[in-house]
């Protein structure tokens, strides 16, 4: 399986319903392409586990036409318990999920 470290930015999308991203660093979205597109899901996107703290959840990222790389959401829950607003750099490891 394999796993990523980074740093990037939480931003708050400005559509309704106030949903909170990451936008994966190129590098990594181009390997992400590289390792899933033999089993592309519905939409391109891809599982994975992710951990930021001491919080870890399963969830998507899912492909972002704008930048070229994968939108990681980032649930309020996760917010509320690593006490995460818009604008904060933070420190995520994320690993495709295997499933």
């Amino acid at each position: 399986m394999a796993e990523f470290e980074f740093d990037a930015d939480l931003w708050l999308y400005p559509g309704k319903g106030g949903w909170h991203f990451v936008t994966l660093p190129a590098d990594i979205a181009g390997q992400i392409k590289f390792l899933a597109e033999p089993k592309a899901r519905g939409w391109r996107s891809e599982a994975v586990i992710v951990r930021i703290g001491k919080t870890e959840w399963t969830t998507s990222v899912f492909p972002d036409k704008a930048s070229g790389s994968f939108l990681l959401p980032v649930k309020a829950e996760v917010r509320r318990k690593e006490k995460l607003a818009a604008g904060q750099s933070i420190r995520i490891t994320l690993s495709l999920d295997g499933r």
